[in-house]
C-alpha cells in the first residue's frame, strides 16, 4: 500500500466527528449494503440483548432494536459525543434502545449479559484489539455471538484507492503501518482471526463481502462526480493528505481525483467497488 495513505488520525470528538456528522446521509448510503449484510449474519432474535459497538448515529442500532422487539434491548456505545447526541435525538419514543458515550474497549459492561456483540465498522480503531475484544467478550453470555463488518484492504476499496492513487504524483504519500488502528487495521484475514482467537472467541468465520458503492449523488452525471469529489475531500484519507497543502496543490489534486471518479460508471451517483469482511464468532 505504498501509494495509499491510511494513517489513522481520527479525533471522534473533534474534526473527525464533526465531518462524519456533517456527511451522515452520504455515508449511510455508502455503507448501507455492508450494514444489512452484517445484520443478516448476526441472526438477531426477538428478546435478545445486543451491544452495538461504535454505534455512531444509530444507523445500525435502530434496525437491531426492531428485530429484538419490545422484549429485547440494544445498547449503542460510541466515543463520539456528537454522534451519540444525534442517535439519542433520533431514537423513536418507546424503542428498546439506549445510547452511551464511552469506549467499548474499556467501559464497564455487565458481565455475561449480552446475547450479541455487533458492529458496523466500529471495531478497527482499538489501540489493543486483543484486550478490547477480550473485555467485550466478558459481557457476552456463554454461547453468545459476535458479528461485525470491517473493511478489507485499502487497495480493494475504491473510496481510498481511486483518490489516493490519483494524487500520488502530486502529494508525497505518507508511509503507514497497515496494522495500526484505523479503517484497514483488519484487512489481513489471518491477523483478524488470530486477534479474535487470542481474545477467546471460537467458531470464527470471516467471509469476504463485495458490493458496488454509490459514492456521491446528483441530478446529473456531472453533479454526481462533483459530489463524489466533495465527499472525498470531506471524509477519508484524502482529506487528511491535503489538510496542510497549499491551494495550488489542492486544486491539482481536485482535478486529478475528479478525473479518476469520472472514469467510473453511474448516472446519479459514482459507482465504485467496496470490499469488507463479514465476521461471526461465538463466546
Amino acid at each position: 500500500m505504498s501509494d495509499v495513505e491510511t494513517a489513522p488520525t481520527h479525533d471522534w470528538n473533534g474534526d473527525s466527528g464533526t465531518r462524519w456528522a456533517a456527511n451522515l446521509a452520504r455515508l449511510d448510503v455508502m455503507l448501507e449494503d455492508f450494514g444489512k449484510a452484517a445484520i443478516t449474519a448476526a441472526n438477531v432474535r426477538a428478546g435478545e440483548l445486543v451491544l452495538d459497538i461504535g454505534c455512531g448515529s444509530g444507523t445500525s442500532t435502530f434496525p437491531l432494536a426492531e428485530q429484538v422487539g419490545p422484549g429485547g434491548h440494544v445498547l449503542g456505545v460510541d466515543i463520539s459525543e456528537q454522534l451519540v447526541e444525534i442517535a439519542r435525538a433520533a431514537a423513536p419514543i418507546g424503542a428498546p434502545v439506549e445510547f452511551r458515550c464511552a469506549d467499548a474497549a474499556t467501559t464497564s459492561l455487565p458481565a455475561g449479559s449480552f446475547d450479541l456483540l455487533f458492529s458496523r465498522f466500529g471495531v478497527m480503531f482499538f489501540d489493543d484489539p486483543v484486550a478490547a475484544f477480550t473485555h467485550m467478550r466478558g459481557a457476552l453470555k456463554p454461547g453468545g455471538r459476535l458479528a461485525f463488518v470491517c473493511w478489507r484492504g485499502a487497495q480493494e476499496n475504491d473510496w481510498v484507492r481511486l483518490p489516493m492513487s490519483a494524487i500520488r504524483d502530486i502529494v508525497e504519500p505518507v508511509p503507514a503501518d497497515p496494522t495500526a488502528p484505523g479503517p484497514f487495521a483488519f484487512g489481513d484475514r489471518q491477523r483478524l482471526a488470530d486477534i479474535l482467537a487470542a481474545a477467546g472467541f471460537t467458531a470464527i468465520d470471516i467471509v469476504p463481502f463485495d458490493t458496488t458503492i454509490s459514492y456521491g449523488r446528483g441530478a446529473t452525471r456531472a453533479e454526481a462526480v462533483d459530489d463524489a469529489l466533495d465527499m472525498a475531500f470531506q471524509v477519508g484519507p484524502l482529506s487528511r493528505a491535503l489538510a496542510d497543502q497549499p491551494e495550488d496543490i489542492r486544486a491539482r489534486a481536485a482535478d486529478a481525483v475528479r478525473a479518476a471518479f469520472a472514469k467510473r460508471p453511474g448516472e446519479t451517483s459514482v459507482l465504485i467497488d467496496g470490499a469488507g469482511w463479514i465476521v461471526t464468532a461465538r463466546n
